[in-house]
């Protein structure tokens, strides 16, 4: 319960996540500064607004490479602010980008430096229109106990 008032909410006070979890303050701390010790909590960050901080383009980008996973070429991306995430998968492509640029032109010109990388033999871009859902792992909650028939 825990983990899932902290993915949905990390500015929460402890004395907010003691009242929810039905714990004190200073117990809630403690297996706060447990979860950060045993890397289950790795950062806390703020999510922004892409539209709101001048990058409202959000794009997926399939990225086949000459070999399979990160070469030291491809890893020059984490230096590009507009790269979100990057993953290498197994299936019809190397790599999954997740990008975020200022527009079309800005993703014209982030497609452009991808394809000058050595190693890059192709991209395919995926335009987002509208998202419904993002977040990073949420924990089940405990179901409810089911009263008996006694």
């Amino acid at each position: 319960m825990l983990l899932r008032l902290l993915a949905e909410r990390a500015d929460r006070s402890y004395a907010q996540l003691a009242e929810a979890v039905h714990l004190s303050p200073p117990a809630v701390h403690e297996r706060v500064k447990r979860l950060r010790r045993d890397g289950i909590i790795r950062r806390t960050v703020a999510q922004l607004d892409g539209e709101k901080i001048g990058c409202p383009l959000l794009s997926f980008v399939h990225v086949m490479t000459e070999g399979w996973g990160m070469t030291a070429p491809i890893e020059a991306l984490r230096d590009l602010a507009d790269v979100e995430e990057i993953h290498t998968v197994a299936g019809n492509t190397s790599l999954i980008l997740k990008l975020r640029c200022n527009g079309p032109a800005g993703l014209e010109q982030l497609l452009l430096r991808i394809q000058d990388i050595e190693g890059v033999r192709s991209t395919h871009s995926y335009v987002v229109l509208g998202t419904y859902l993002e977040r990073g792992p949420m924990p089940e909650l405990p179901e409810p106990a089911m009263p008996s028939n006694e």
